[in-house]
């Protein structure tokens, strides 16, 4: 059964008014609570069915309920869950290990969060600037771009430009200079004697899938590479399949300093996220100058050598790149048949909608309505991010559904 009527039943509301009463509203779902999911779809809790093409914002690549990670999960749960890195670990060895070989780095820092990772990052590249490159003490400064999202800790949204983000969290932190998404020009004249890092997505995701011009990743490993300054990725929504390539930065061929990796890396079971960086960057970081109780626990590390094994086989890479040609032949023409853009990246998209239409929540409520799940940002703009195990119907569906909602609206 699909959700053609999604009028709120007693169970429904029940559970979002417990939730609204005793859950602070730092949060805006849609009406509709979740109880079971397989694949890329989930069910209520009055059995309605969904195509879920949010995939808690790509942390579920590989679907709801992967059998693999699942039985992964369940065979450690039974074993070893937590040590705390005061020991080590049978699991953590092995996912070194391979997170190391797949992103071609000599070491990696397991955390939990994505802005742990980020934060990670962030740490690192201010240590290896003052140990490795000579900055003076307490100077260092990091290149930021425009539009970003790279998390909600108070030092991340400091070089925010979303207003809901950052209202009322001042003081922020200092040492970040903020220069327009994919201008390499800016990027050059904002570089300085003290600049350790440019931070930023290959493609921005919060944004609504926004990608830099052909070129400004090639430009940017090139500028970093000539200027002594770390090149540093946030791939947490972009990377690992997303985009139809293991990293977003794969398609130009360009190979960051640091990798931040999250979302997908646990499987959508359990938070798993890192950092991966060669040794001449990860040396900086010595006993006691970061840390994390949970980062790098044998649950995470079990999964999380799982998803880098699937990773390998290639195939979600190849689905995500047939996923987003079949959404690219369904989308494009509706440019000016009420969308004014769509941009596609993978089994990633994000389409505007004409504002004289509807905005992105009005286009996520009537989608809901049809057995879809999405979700809006930035007025009239809509992402879609299904897992990759989304059959051809079920990404026809998306497009079909799509279509006549406009023609409707």
């Amino acid at each position: 059964m699909t959700a053609t009527d999604v009028s709120t039943s007693t169970s429904t509301a029940q559970h979002i008014e417990l939730t609204e009463r005793y859950a602070a509203h730092n949060y805006h779902p849609l009406p509709v609570v979740l109880a079971e999911g397989e694949g890329a779809w989930v069910i209520d809790v009055d059995g309605r069915r969904y195509l879920d093409c949010l995939a808690g914002y790509s942390a579920l690549n590989f679907g709801h309920s992967n059998e693999r990670l699942v039985a992964v999960a369940r065979e450690q749960l039974g074993h070893l869950t937590l040590t705390s890195r005061a020991f080590f670990n049978d699991k953590l060895s092995g996912f070194a290990e391979a997170l190391a070989r797949l992103t071609g780095k000599d070491m990696i820092l397991p955390m939990n969060s994505g802005a742990e990772a980020v934060e990670t990052a962030i740490k690192v590249s201010r240590k290896w600037g003052y140990e490795v490159k000579g900055v003076p003490a307490g100077q260092a400064s990091i290149i930021t771009m425009q539009g970003n999202f790279h998390g909600r800790t108070t030092t991340i949204v400091s070089f925010s430009d979303d207003e809901v983000a950052t209202s009322g969290y001042a003081p922020f932190t200092t040492g970040f200079r903020s220069v327009a998404y994919g201008d390499i020009d800016a990027v050059a004249a904002a570089i300085d004697e003290t600049t350790v890092a440019v931070l930023f997505e290959p493609i921005q995701g919060e944004g609504g899938v926004v990608m830099p011009p052909e070129g400004f990743l090639r430009d940017l490993r090139a500028l970093c590479t000539e200027r002594n300054v770390l090149m540093v990725a946030d791939e947490i929504q972009a990377g690992l399949a997303r985009s139809g390539k293991t990293f977003a930065c794969d398609h130009e061929d360009v190979v960051p300093d640091i990798y931040v990796l999250g979302k997908a890396l646990g499987g959508g079971l359990y938070p798993v996220s890192a950092i991966a960086a060669d040794r001449d960057v990860m040396d900086v970081i010595t006993p006691g100058s970061h840390g994390s109780t949970f980062g790098g626990n044998p649950l995470a590390a079990a999964i999380g050598t799982e998803v880098v094994a699937m990773l390998e086989e290639g195939t979600f890479q190849a689905r995500a790149a047939e996923i987003g040609d079949q959404i690219e032949a369904g989308f494009r023409p509706l440019v000016g048949n009420g969308l004014v853009g769509v941009r596609v990246r993978g089994a990633w998209a994000g389409i505007d909608i004409d504002p004289s239409l509807m905005t992105g929540r009005q286009m996520s409520e009537a989608l809901m309505e049809r057995g879809i799940l999405a979700k809006d940002t930035h007025g009239s703009t809509v992402r879609f991010a299904p897992p990759l195990v989304a059959s051809d119907d079920d990404i026809a569906l998306l497009v079909t559904a799509v279509t006549e909602i406009l023609t409707a609206g």
